[in-house]
């Protein structure tokens, strides 16, 4: 599911950061998880790949459904991934605003920048 299957005896140090993202999302699949939190599981990587990464993301719940709590700074990519989102006020942190995102999936990255709330 993470696309990680011709590189299965590959060492871990010999890894892109990429790699290493899918590897933790498959671990954390692995046990069939009710709830999976993922806190800023893209930051570290390049635009590019990042977009791959959301893209992936979206693939692998559509197979394997369940609710997922996911952190992001981005708006971009909270529109792109969620159904709901938390907009989070600075210290301390309370809900400031809920935000329904009805867009159809698989979603368009060129129909998400009409869709930001506006604060």
């Amino acid at each position: 599911m993470v696309g990680l299957k011709k590189f299965k005896d590959w060492h871990p140090h010999t890894l892109s950061g990429g790699m290493k993202q899918r590897a933790a999302i498959a671990r954390a699949l692995i046990s069939n998880p009710k709830v999976l939190l993922m806190d800023e599981p893209f930051s570290a990587l390049d635009p590019e790949y990042r977009k791959y990464m959301r893209q992936s993301l979206e693939k692998i719940w559509q197979k394997n459904p369940k609710t997922v709590v996911f952190v992001t700074h981005s708006i971009n990519e909270a529109i792109y991934l969620a159904d709901t989102i938390y907009l989070f006020s600075s210290l301390p942190a309370k809900i400031k605003n809920v935000y329904r995102v009805d867009l159809p999936r698989p979603r368009d990255p060129r129909r998400i920048s009409s869709h930001q709330p506006r604060y």
